[in-house]
């Protein structure tokens, strides 16, 4: 093998500028400075701006910074309010990491698009053949045109997929391909990403930003649209089913939200129709993949797989894998299931390989390699080695096996660690690479101050259509951060770019191709919705509703400790009211004391506002934005814009997702001062939350349990309300009747209809019984029947599930309850000093508050755990809860 470079890094044909002409003659604003000695995208070597970007430019210097800053500002502001993210993990950020948007875009001619068209379609046919040979008849290891220690040495060979061949030949139905452009202008490969190929959302959404950011220049250019091509693939992937069905079924399978892309898997999910699947949605019996809904298991055909190879099936695999599907292999094998990309795919992306790549398109296409990929010498053959140490200082070294891991550059080393990492290549040479370091081009990124040149690399995506590939006509541009940075990593602060490419001839608007003469079976009310989904929607409405409640409890403390002071009848009862709920934690009841009072107010806020607490506020508006995370495939852009603004709120930014290596900072304290009108703030977008829920939600299955652990858990608050009730008397309990209204946000209700100061009776009928009340007990138990009806998989004949006897002996308890007799506790009639009511021998015998709440809490917490055992039963976890009160068990999903 030879030992050629890819260009001389040292004499590049960047732009030059001198102090009497600048190098963008004929702008009034714009000023830009190319770097020496690297190729720039829209300058040339004359200082020129080269003929394609001229258009934009004027366009660009025509709007004038003022402009531009407003429209950099609005690609800002739509990434964040489309909740795009890029997954950082060890930042205090967390994994809610906003993406980054440059509004200049990067223009490539058709000249360039060509040649790049041509290369990347030949080299993923050349890694399709590749991956066919090693691991079906292995002609490559026993010819010797790949030595074994590079295939057999690679933790990505999985020998269990030897043998296992798809159908139709397609081992890689998308891929990636990181091209750069070295300092003579020529474009290299740098990395093949074959296992879990991402960017193509990102791409597309970058798009759809762009075309509000320049709406008009992306019109009048003659720019190729990205849709037509995100359709064919989808297109693609549904006729890849192994069996011809009507109706087949596509999954994309996520490792979950703790992956870098997860946005990215959401966005595709929702774009393409496709349903996304964690391993716990699948299983598989007699060597066919099922998805495990309410409706039973439903065959899957295509799984568009985001899980890398090894965690996807702990039988054959990993075994310490908890997020594959044991027996997966076994499909394949039997082919029961297509997997895009096939299991095992990331040997073929493998750094090692780039070296034999020219060679190999010899052998299985018998061309040459159109695009030559970066300059790479494995270090398991002598003489490569021998030259990769010799020459250390001036290569980059990296894992001959992982496409993905660090980098190092040997110019960037001490000679101690110089010396250190030559000793670790001698020691294990057939695992590291040594590379060309090469000058990455440059392209406009904009900034305050204007233009600057940023180091590029342009993600290209290619897909399986038909016997062939076809190439995304765009790219995912990820630019270096602010600094001179030579590297560009999105994990270390890049930002991205859309690229256009330009047409020589008009570019049509996208076409969707119609099913003529095909009819179309009407779908309504399908039971295919997963179980882990519907326990994640049934915690979700549980969650939102509990900080309901606390939200709305506190604001009544600061309300009261505000109007009557801390020494008042009013402050007392609701700090009594709230102990008993765990505000705050571990402490005993406040004296009557006002001083004693108001540090007690005072501590209930800041352990509310304590996410370690995890029975406060913050902790729950948390585990709302968390369980919200797992579901956000099913939740509209307005609902996730709702969740952001409630972290927000109280300030929890820094907390959203953080995995725990590095600390987050503490939210803003919360004083009885100003606590009334942040926590209205914070009930908004909760109120948000639920009216979305209401008015735009399809009434299907998810929208059933989110509605559910709504009910089930603002009926739990409202007994823990009557339970403070039942514990005063006297001018106590006018105070606590009182409290409970404007909990209940029923007021204006009492006192249109009373005219009067609450009163025990008519308060009882309005909260426990009125089925009119949104918000009365009786209204959450009638909604709770009709679901568990719909619920309920048959009911020809009549025959109650579980669910629905629980929910009709809660309903008919409080229809059928003489709150006249009621007793309230210490023998008290609800009635108070009146006389007491004829006995009525057609109803149930009088019973006391306390009592009639613990048989009702029981109840619903039996309601709760029996939904869990009918729906969830296949989460990993134990999920069950019993509301404000409840232990430490009780933390949900």
């Amino acid at each position: 093998m030879g030992i050629p470079r890819t260009s001389d890094a040292g004499t590049g044909l960047g732009a030059t500028a001198t102090a009497d002409r600048p190098p963008l003659d004929g702008l009034t604003w714009l000023r830009y400075e190319p770097r020496p000695g690297v190729f720039d995208e829209m300058v040339a070597a004359d200082g020129t701006v080269r003929p394609h970007w001229r258009d934009l430019l004027a366009w660009l210097d025509a709007l004038g910074p003022d402009e531009m800053a407003a429209r950099a500002e609005r690609a800002h502001r739509l990434v964040r309010d489309n909740g795009v993210t890029y997954n950082i993990h060890g930042e205090s950020s967390g994994y809610d990491r906003p993406w980054t948007l440059d509004p200049v875009p990067l223009l490539l001619n058709e000249d360039d698009w060509g040649e790049i068209e041509r290369s990347v379609i030949q080299r993923a046919t050349l890694l399709n053949a590749v991956m066919a040979d090693l691991y079906g008849p292995r002609h490559l290891l026993t010819e010797g045109s790949l030595p074994p220690a590079l295939i057999h040495g690679n933790p990505n060979y999985m020998r269990p997929m030897v043998g296992a061949r798809p159908a139709d030949g397609v081992f890689l139905h998308v891929l990636a391909f990181d091209l750069v452009r070295a300092s003579d202008g020529r474009w290299w490969v740098m990395d093949s990403r074959c296992e879990v190929p991402s960017g193509i959302g990102y791409a597309l959404e970058n798009r759809v930003i762009m075309n509000r950011v320049l709406p008009q220049m992306i019109q009048d250019m003659p720019v190729h649209r990205l849709a037509a091509s995100l359709s064919a693939l989808r297109e693609s992937l549904i006729g890849r089913t192994p069996m011809p069905r009507e109706r087949p079924r596509v999954v994309l399978w996520t490792p979950g939200p703790f992956n870098e892309t997860y946005f990215e898997h959401i966005y595709l999910t929702r774009y393409m129709g496709f349903t996304l699947v964690e391993g716990e949605d699948l299983t598989v019996r007699d060597g066919r993949v099922f998805l495990k809904t309410l409706g039973g298991l439903q065959p899957v055909d295509v799984i568009l797989r985001r899980n890398e190879s090894s965690f996807c099936d702990p039988l054959e695999l990993r075994g310490d894998s908890t997020l594959g599907a044991p027996g997966l292999v076994e499909a394949a094998h039997d082919g029961t299931v297509t997997l895009a990309n096939a299991l095992g795919a990331g040997l073929v992306e493998s750094p090692g390989l780039m070296a034999f790549l020219p060679s190999l398109c010899h052998r299985l296409l018998g061309q040459d390699l159109i695009m030559p990929s970066v300059a790479t010498w494995w270090c398991g053959q002598a003489r490569e080695r021998g030259y990769v140490l010799r020459d250390l200082e001036n290569l980059v070294v990296r894992s001959a096996f992982n496409a993905s891991g660090p980098v190092t550059r040997g110019a960037d080393l001490d000679p101690a660690r110089r010396a250190a990492l030559a000793a670790d290549i001698e020691r294990s040479p057939h695992t590291w690479v040594g590379q060309e370091a090469v000058n990455l081009s440059t392209t406009p990124v904009w900034t305050e101050s204007g233009l600057e040149p940023r180091s590029m690399v342009a993600r290209v995506h290619v897909f399986a259509q038909g016997g062939d590939y076809q190439v995304v006509p765009g790219a995912l541009v990820r630019v270096s951060g602010p600094g001179g940075q030579r590297g560009v990593s999105m994990q270390r602060g890049g930002g991205s770019k859309d690229a256009w490419v330009l047409s020589d001839h008009p570019a049509p608007l996208p076409y969707r191709p119609r099913s003529a003469g095909q009819s179309v079976t009407v779908v309504r009310g399908a039971r295919d919705l997963p179980s882990r989904v519907a326990d994640d929607l049934f915690w979700l409405g549980r969650y939102v509703e509990r900080c309901d409640a606390i939200v709305r409890l506190m604001r009544a403390m600061v309300g009261r400790l505000a109007e009557t002071g801390a020494g008042s009848l009013e402050t007392g009862v609701i700090l009594g009211m709230l102990w008993p709920l765990g505000h705050p934690p571990f402490s005993t009841p406040a004296g009557p004391d006002p001083a004693e009072r108001y540090g007690a107010v005072r501590d209930i806020l800041e352990a509310n506002l304590n996410p370690l607490n995890g029975r406060g506020l913050a902790a729950l508006v948390l585990d709302v934005h968390r369980v919200g995370l797992r579901v956000r495939d099913r939740l509209s852009v307005d609902n996730w814009r709702a969740i952001d603004a409630l972290i927000a709120a109280l300030g929890l930014s820094g907390h959203a997702g953080v995995d725990g290596s590095v600390p987050a900072p503490r939210p803003a304290r919360l004083t009885p001062e100003d606590a009334g009108h942040r926590l209205s703030d914070v009930l908004m977008p909760l109120q948000v939350l639920a009216g979305l829920a209401n008015e735009n939600m399809t009434r299907g299955l998810g929208w059933r349990f989110l509605d559910t652990g709504r009910r089930i858990e603002r009926s739990l608050h409202i007994l823990d309300l009557f339970d403070g009730v039942a514990r005063t008397a006297d001018e106590a309990r006018h105070a606590a009747l009182d409290v409970a209204l404007e909990v209940s946000d029923s007021h204006m209700t009492y006192r249109a209809r009373y005219l009067d100061a609450a009163q025990t009776v008519p308060v009882l009928d309005i909260l426990l019984a009125d089925e009119s009340n949104p918000r009365s007990l009786a209204y959450q138990l009638a909604r709770l029947g009709m679901h568990m009806d719909s619920l309920a998989p048959d009911q020809a004949f009549g025959l109650r599930t579980h669910e629905q006897r629980l929910a009709v002996r809660l309903l008919g308890i409080t229809r059928t309850v003489d709150l006249d007799r009621m007793h309230l506790g210490n023998d008290t009639p609800a009635t108070g000093d009146g006389p007491p009511p004829e006995p009525d021998e057609a109803m149930p015998p009088p019973v006391d508050l306390p009592s009639l709440l613990h048989l009702l809490r029981g109840l619903l917490n039996a309601l709760s755990d029996s939904l869990a055992r009918q729906y969830f039963a296949h989460a990993v976890e134990t999920r069950h809860g019993s509301g404000l009160g409840a232990g430490p068990e009780d933390t949900g999903p």
